[in-house]
């Protein structure tokens, strides 16, 4: 399989594996959120989903602070119903 080296491409596979770390881990997001640690819980899955995407796209690209927006846009943003102190 070769490398992504399209930056949508890559983007969309991005916002894709956070959306599915989002879907399969939606109790620990809502906790996260409300206690303000939702690296801390989606640590394994957010560095096994960043392994994920690392592998499957260019060097520079994975270099690149694409993981992180998708991270922020689909998981931070999504959550911004959940009370929370952080907001």
């Amino acid at each position: 399989m070769s490398l992504i080296e399209n930056q949508d491409q890559a983007r969309r596979l991005a916002r894709a594996i956070v959306s599915d770390v989002a879907l399969y881990n939606r109790e620990k997001v809502e906790q996260g959120i409300k206690e303000d640690n939702i690296f801390e819980i989606l640590n394994d899955q957010l560095t096994e989903g960043r392994d994920h995407f690392e592998s499957r796209v260019s060097k520079e690209l994975a270099q690149s602070n694409i993981f992180d927006i998708a991270v922020v846009d689909v998981l931070i943003k999504r959550a911004g119903k959940i009370e929370s102190n952080i907001w």
